[in-house]
């Protein structure tokens, strides 16, 4: 699973794009697994960009970045 990330520029609101985040397949192999740990990731990813803030997020398959499932 993969956790997809919409991004934007704190200084550039505008300038948006998406982001996949990869998870331990052995511990979050389903969907409901993925969403109940996305919030720490989401929180350590925003830590480590403090240029970016994260707008939305969804839990995906690996290669779901940039389309709607």
């Amino acid at each position: 699973m993969e956790l997809i990330l919409s991004i934007c520029l704190i200084a550039s609101p505008g300038v948006c794009k998406e982001e996949a985040v990869s998870l331990n397949t052995e511990q979050v192999s389903l969907p409901t697994q993925c969403i109940m740990g996305a919030q720490p990731v989401i929180a350590e990813w925003s830590e480590s960009h403090p240029k970016w803030r994260v707008t939305r997020w969804r839990c995906g398959r690996p290669g779901a970045a940039g389309k709607e499932i």
